[in-house]
């Protein structure tokens, strides 16, 4: 029987690679970090709450979820960006639509994205009972490059988050 070390080098998968990266930087930047599972996944979930006078004291909750998957497809980005919108919904603190703004970034990540599920990650925001937004994020990797898919302009509904929320993913998807 062979002894294998379990705190060798990091994991040579990019993908995964990257997810206990976003684990540190969500870590780094102040979140309240907790492990959930879908579909057989596990997910890294960072949440963390800001409020600013120019948002007329309404407080912005982000959730950051990701998990590595084999393949990135339509199905699962929007099946992974349904149950982040549900995660942010029955967690969110304080009572709903009374200076409370949850806010989403459910980001797949992957060596294999294909080209529709990168478009409709672009294509726009995602809104769930006109209480909780997500802007869909997928990070395909290699071991040379990582390329970062997810819409980037402005929404009508949480629309005055939106710098805050694209500092943040920029900060937590580089």
């Amino acid at each position: 029987m062979t002894e294998q070390r379990t705190n060798a080098a990091p994991s040579a998968d990019p993908a995964t690679a990257y997810l206990e990266a976003l684990r540190g930087r969500l870590a780094a930047d102040g979140c309240a970090l907790a492990s959930e599972t879908w579909a057989d996944h596990q997910v890294v979930v960072g949440r963390r709450s800001d409020r600013k006078a120019r948002w007329f004291g309404t407080k912005c909750q982000l959730f950051v979820c990701g998990a590595v998957v084999p393949r990135v497809d339509e199905a699962a980005i929007a099946e992974f960006t349904g149950w982040a919108l549900t995660y942010a919904k029955r967690r969110r603190g304080g009572v709903p639509g009374a200076r409370n703004a949850p806010m989403a970034l459910p980001a797949l990540i992957s060596t294999d994205v294909h080209p529709s599920a990168a478009q409709w990650a672009a294509a726009d925001g995602r809104v769930l009972d006109a209480t909780v937004v997500a802007r869909p994020v997928i990070v395909e990797t290699t071991p040379e490059a990582v390329r970062t898919i997810m819409y980037r302009g402005g929404i009508m509904w949480g629309g005055m988050f939106t710098s805050h929320v694209l500092e943040k993913a920029a900060l937590y998807f580089p």
